[in-house]
């Protein structure tokens, strides 16, 4: 029973940490927390539903075509809001008022547009694998081989490339970064279009294990948490964080009760900010990302 609900756990931990990931590089970058970044992982379910039941394309490209909208989606909330308010040099918390209009907004379309009824992906199969003792179906397995290979992707991209090496520089300190030489609205306008392809994978795979709805971005709070208890700024705490999380309600739900999943995870979020606010993996400044 309990290496079953762990493998569970790890399952929607992963789905998390494709979330948590964009908070943290975003975080690292610009000091706020994109409180829009769920709803862009809404908007990449529903573009991908849409495309399978109104396009009819193949599941498979009506899912790429989903990832690449929630990442232009992304892309342009940094560049018609966020560039505004840190081009007019204004305070950080601008940034996050501007981040919850844009979710405010972003909701409320969805349902005008949309309708405020579940909808779900067609045609999905549900066949379980039997690993030992373990029994996983086969979309929590899809889930945990993509969301595996994703983060494995991002980490070698932003520890071991010069991309990542420009995103680092920036995190560190953008105004040396500029000095240098380093075009540093570039690397933002990067770091929102890979956070939000991420958003929208992690968007997808929810929708496909269990509805899309006009307010599923909700669901990014888990993954706000997630970075908070990683260590905000800290792309491998992120992922680490989401993991805690994902086992922890899991854990909760199977041996005690679902109705107490949330409130474990809310008072996690409290006590590790009591005794160590800087998060499991917490970064010094000039380390950031």
């Amino acid at each position: 029973m309990f290496i079953q609900q762990l493998a569970n756990g790890i399952s929607v931990g992963g789905i998390y940490a494709l979330m948590a990931t964009g908070y943290a590089l975003i975080y690292s970058l610009l000091g706020f927390s994109n409180w829009a970044h769920g709803e862009v992982a809404m908007i990449g379910a529903y573009i991908a539903i849409i495309s399978v039941l109104n396009a009819k394309f193949p599941l498979p490209i009506a899912i790429i075509i989903g990832i690449i909208i929630a990442g232009v989606f992304s892309f342009i909330n940094e560049k018609i809001a966020y560039k505004r308010i840190r081009d007019n040099k204004s305070p950080t918390m601008f940034l996050m008022i501007a981040a919850m209009g844009l979710s405010t907004t972003y909701q409320n379309a969805a349902t005008n547009i949309f309708g405020a009824k579940f909808k779900i992906f067609p045609g999905l199969f549900a066949v379980a694998f039997h690993i030992g003792k373990i029994t996983i179906g086969s979309l929590d397995l899809i889930s945990l081989i993509v969301s595996l290979v994703s983060l494995v992707v991002l980490d070698i991209t932003i520890n071991h490339t010069k991309v990542g090496l420009g995103i680092r520089s920036v995190a560190s300190n953008s105004y040396t970064a500029s000095l240098m030489g380093i075009n540093v609205d570039r690397y933002i306008s990067l770091v929102f279009l890979v956070a939000g392809m991420y958003a929208g994978c992690a968007g997808i795979l929810l929708g496909m294990k269990y509805t899309v709805y006009p307010t599923m971005g909700n669901v990014a709070l888990k993954a706000f948490i997630s970075s908070v208890l990683g260590g905000l700024g800290s792309v491998r705490g992120a992922i680490i964080g989401a993991l805690v999380i994902g086992i922890m309600e899991t854990m909760v739900t199977a041996y005690l009760s679902s109705g107490l999943r949330d409130l474990f995870t809310f008072m996690l979020l409290v006590i590790i900010l009591l005794v160590k606010p800087s998060g499991l993996m917490g970064v010094h400044v000039e380390e950031k990302a």
